[in-house]
Parts: C-alpha cells; sequence; structure tokens
C-alpha cells in the first residue's frame, strides 16, 4: 500500500486553498501513484475570526471541500483521507475529516475530539473550544485491506485514544494536523513516534506548514510517516509539497509477533 502526504500552507482564501489541494493531489499521483492521499488539518480554510469560520463552514454532504475531496477520489480511483475542514450542523462547527473511496463514496467521517485550549511558551493562547464543539465518536475505516484509525492534530497527545483505535485492530493510524511551531519542535516527532510504537501501527501525519492568518500563526510542518518499529521512514521539506512512503502490511505483523504488546495488556 503507498501512500502521500499532502503539506499546505492554507490560508483564508478557501477557493486558492482548494485549487492548491487539487494540484498537489495531480502532482502526487502522477509521480507516485498512491493508493491513498492525506491532507492536512483544516487544509481548505486555515485562520479568520469565527464569522469567517461560519462561512467558510460546510453542512455535510456537500460543500466545495467536500465535493473536491469526492471528485479526487473518483477521478484518480484512489482513497482520499480529507484532513480536516469546518463542518456545520445546526448551529454547531466541528473540525471534521471525510473520507472517500475510490468511487467517491463517503466511508468515514470523524470529528475532532480533543479540543485545543492551551497557552504556548510565547503566551499566544488558542481556544479551539471557543469556535468548535467537540466530537464522541472513535472511528475507522478500511482502505486497500488495511483498517485506518482516525485523529487530528491535538489528538495525539491523548494515548488512550490510540489505545482504543488499537482495540480496533487498526494497522493505520491519520493523524492529519497544523501544529504550532513553538509546540512542533519539541514535541511533534516524539509524539507521532511513540504513539506508533505503542500501537504498533503505521502513523500518517499530513501537516500545515509555514505562517498563516496574516503572519499571526505559525506551523511546523515536517508531514511524517513513521513505521510500527518507531522509525521515521518518510518526511516531508519545509515547504508546500507531498512524501510518499510504501506501507509494509507484512512488516507490521512481524513486529507484532516479535513484541505482541496487545496480548501482554491487563488494563
Amino acid at each position: 500500500m503507498k501512500v502521500s502526504l499532502i503539506q499546505m500552507n492554507s490560508q483564508e482564501d478557501k477557493a486558492a486553498n482548494l485549487s492548491q489541494a487539487k494540484q498537489l493531489v495531480d502532482d502526487a499521483v502522477k509521480e507516485d501513484h498512491p493508493d491513498l492521499v492525506m491532507f492536512p488539518e483544516m487544509f481548505a480554510s486555515l485562520g479568520g475570526d469565527r464569522e469567517a469560520k461560519q462561512a467558510a463552514a460546510e453542512a455535510l454532504p456537500g460543500g466545495s471541500a467536500y465535493t473536491v475531496l469526492q471528485e479526487l477520489a473518483k477521478s484518480n480511483k484512489i482513497y482520499v483521507h480529507g484532513g480536516s475542514f469546518i463542518e456545520k450542523d445546526g448551529n454547531s462547527l466541528f473540525n471534521t475529516t471525510v473520507v472517500f473511496d475510490p468511487d467517491g463514496q463517503e466511508i468515514a467521517r470523524y470529528r475532532k475530539i480533543h479540543m485545543f485550549d492551551i497557552t504556548t511558551p510565547d503566551g499566544k493562547e488558542y481556544r479551539e473550544s471557543a469556535t468548535y464543539t467537540r466530537g464522541d465518536e472513535i472511528v475507522t475505516y478500511k482502505a486497500s485491506g488495511a483498517r485506518v484509525g482516525c485523529t487530528i492534530c491535538y489528538d495525539v497527545r491523548f494515548p488512550e485514544l490510540y489505545q482504543a483505535l488499537a482495540r480496533e485492530d487498526v494497522s493505520i493510524i491519520a493523524v492529519p494536523a497544523a501544529f504550532t511551531l513553538l509546540t512542533g519542535k519539541d514535541h511533534w516527532e516524539v509524539l507521532l513516534r511513540a504513539r506508533a510504537i505503542e500501537t504498533e501501527t503505521y502513523v500518517l501525519a499530513a501537516a500545515q506548514c509555514g505562517t498563516h492568518a496574516n503572519g499571526a500563526r505559525a506551523t511546523y510542518g515536517h508531514s511524517m510517516i513513521v513505521d510500527p518499529w518507531g522509525h521515521v521512514i518518510a518526511k516531508a521539506q519545509d515547504t508546500v509539497g507531498f512524501v510518499t512512503a510504501r506501507l509494509d502490511l507484512d512488516y507490521l505483523k512481524l513486529v507484532r509477533e516479535r513484541i505482541p504488546v496487545a496480548q501482554h495488556k491487563v488494563l
């Protein structure tokens, strides 16, 4: 199974972001022929106040981001893991992943569970819960014979979610993200490798990079693919683009045979 992670520098201009997303997938498909393509968190629009987020939100199914993802899957005959974009459901907004199969059928929808309410070392505050409602469902889907578990960004700090996904016998865990620069440089790779090791899964982390919202926010980038032994087998440069790797599910089985963590759990 071959996967490509799309790394973006999304801004508030939704149409421009979607155009960039389509071009990056076209390039990845032409160059690497992946079975699955994954976008970062908030690939369709990043930044802006609550009013701007309301304007960018989509009632599902439908909307421009939803339709682009669906068409990319169907036209290229690939699985498309939509990172996340803003979903509107009644008066609530959600940070939502939608996944499509090669026929353009929606096969998964995940709403981010853990809200990013923190203060970074430079004093900047983030209050995701002021805008978004948290999800409450664990979501998995099958792609090319492998079961994939869904998470988004800040979820990566909560190993209990990953253990719950491991109990669903996932082989791959997705972590689309817009990790801040200050937290990313110290925590991003460490957390991703830890989650891969403890769950004995491949971890796919497509990320935002660069500055956003007129320079008011900076994201770390470094999209990467981590194998079940904790090795980083692919990592993106600090630019917009994509990175691709082949996942060896036989190797995953070998790792689990050598260290059968799932069989040793007592809690």
